[in-house]
Order: C-alpha cells, then sequence, then structure tokens
C-alpha cells in the first residue's frame, strides 16, 4: 500500500504543479472545478445520498452556481467581488465546523435534517475554496502554488513530527493518528514553506511577518478541514470517501485540507495586501 501511495502521489503532484504554473486562469478554474465536482459526488455519498440521480442534480446545482458567479463576474477577472464575498462565507463556515468538531454527535443521526445540513456544508465548503483558487491563480499561479506547498508542507511535518514525538493524540475520537505534535510539526513547516515562497515571490520583508501570520492561520484551518473529513466519514463508518485514487482513497481523501485552506490563505492575501 505505501508503495502505491507513493507511485500515485509521484503522478499526481507533477500534474498538478503543472496545471498551476502553465494554464491560464479560466483553464485552471475549468481543471479546478472537475476535481473540486468529484470531491462534492463523494461528500454526498457521506451525507447518505445514495440515488445517482439525487446526486446529479445536487452536482449540477452547484454547477450552475459556479457558473453564475463567473457569469456575475461580467466575463471578466477584473472584478471579483462575487468570488471574494464567496471566500469570506467560506471562512466563516469553517469558523462554524470548528464548532461541529466539538459537537461530535451533531448531524449524526441519519435522518432528513442531518442530510440536509451536510449537504448544506459541502456546498460551503467546496464553492468558496473554488473562488479561493481563481483569486490566487488570477494574483498569480504562484501564490496559488504556495497555498498549495502550506497544505503538502503541513502533510509532511505533521507526518515526521508525529511519528517522532507524537504521544498526545489531537482529536482521537475524530481522527485517531493525529497528535498534538503533529500539528506544531506540521504548523512549523508550512509557516517556513510560506515565508521562503513569497520572499521568492517578490514579498518585500517587511510583509513576510504578515504572510507567516496567514500561513500560520492556513494551516489551522487545514486540519480542521482533514478532521472534518475525517468525522463525516465515521459518521458513516466508512474509511475512505472512494476509491478513484489508488493507495489515497478518494478525491475527497486527498483535497479536504485543501478546501479549508484556500479560502483563508486568500482572504488573507487579499486583506493583509501582500
Amino acid at each position: 500500500m505505501t508503495r502505491t501511495r507513493i507511485l500515485a502521489a509521484l503522478v499526481m503532484a507533477p500534474v498538478a504543479i503543472a496545471a498551476v504554473l502553465l494554464l491560464p486562469t479560466p483553464w485552471m478554474m475549468l481543471a479546478a472545478a472537475i476535481v473540486f465536482l468529484a470531491a462534492l459526488w463523494e461528500w454526498f455519498g457521506l451525507a447518505e445520498v445514495d440515488d445517482s440521480l439525487a446526486r446529479g442534480a445536487l452536482l449540477v446545482l452547484n454547477l450552475m452556481l459556479m457558473v453564475a458567479l463567473v457569469w456575475g463576474t461580467g466575463g471578466t477577472a477584473a472584478t471579483l467581488v462575487l468570488f471574494k464575498l464567496a471566500v469570506v462565507l467560506g471562512v466563516v463556515w469553517w469558523l462554524l465546523a470548528m464548532l461541529w468538531l466539538v459537537h461530535y454527535d451533531f448531524a449524526s443521526d441519519h435522518d432528513t435534517h442531518a442530510r440536509v445540513f451536510k449537504l448544506a456544508a459541502a456546498t460551503f465548503a467546496v464553492v468558496p475554496a473554488w473562488c479561493g483558487l481563481a483569486l490566487l491563480h488570477n494574483d498569480g499561479p504562484g501564490w496559488l502554488l504556495l497555498a498549495l506547498m502550506v497544505v503538502w508542507a503541513t502533510d509532511t511535518g505533521a507526518y515526521f513530527a508525529g511519528r517522532a514525538f507524537g504521544k498526545r493524540k489531537l482529536a482521537p475520537r475524530i481522527s485517531p493518528n493525529k497528535t498534538v505534535a503533529g500539528l506544531v510539526g506540521g504548523a512549523l513547516l508550512g509557516v517556513l514553506v510560506a515565508t521562503i515562497g513569497a520572499w521568492i515571490l517578490g514579498t518585500a520583508p517587511a510583509q513576510l511577518p504578515l504572510v507567516a501570520l496567514v500561513a500560520l492561520l492556513t494551516v489551522l484551518f487545514s486540519v480542521v478541514g482533514d478532521l472534518l473529513e475525517s468525522l463525516l466519514k465515521r459518521h458513516v463508518g466508512v474509511k475512505d470517501s472512494g476509491n478513484l485514487i489508488p493507495g489515497h482513497g478518494g478525491v475527497m481523501d486527498r483535497i479536504d485540507s485543501v478546501l479549508a485552506a484556500l479560502p483563508v490563505f486568500a482572504l488573507g492575501k487579499i486583506w493583509l495586501g501582500f
């Protein structure tokens, strides 16, 4: 399994990096929409929407929302107020998700109300992340790549720090493998990568502390995204959101942290102006 995971990662990482750096923003948005909608399809499964027709209808509704946001810009990337508003809503949603993690049993009873809440959560998680991706790429492909690298560095730092020093569990009921040491190690590496990357992208030295602050918040929110997906999977008793990616599970399993990280990084960059 480890070899399969490594081989899959060696294929996915270069493809993702090439797409970020080489595609124009509209094509990057299209490619990301396909990936994010695939994750939405899996999220609908975690919400126990088993009928393919119902899932398809929900997918179309979310796609229509994305199209409406693009249409609302007037067909140009010069004015992206609606995208910025969506990013703000996304950050607010992830703040609320923190409360959900504390109240583990909320929406776990498999009834209609729980399903509706999880479906709404899917839209508030995925669409703002897509908008954040568009805003970052529109500012320069390097910024989107840096946001992704912060998440990747966080995962790497958490893995090695957790293995070396992890004793105290971070959220044992939700994700028993996550540790406080892993969180600290991931945060340190994520902030370091963000600071160096921003400097390479030409950020003024006086603004690097602001980048570090945004990176730290991005790391913390990315962990929330990871934990929320783990909670949803535990509610329905599954290990992975899907089986599309060999050794990695589903698409949602690969981008859960990214969904929470992108709106935070985009909003921080806009707000603090680096």
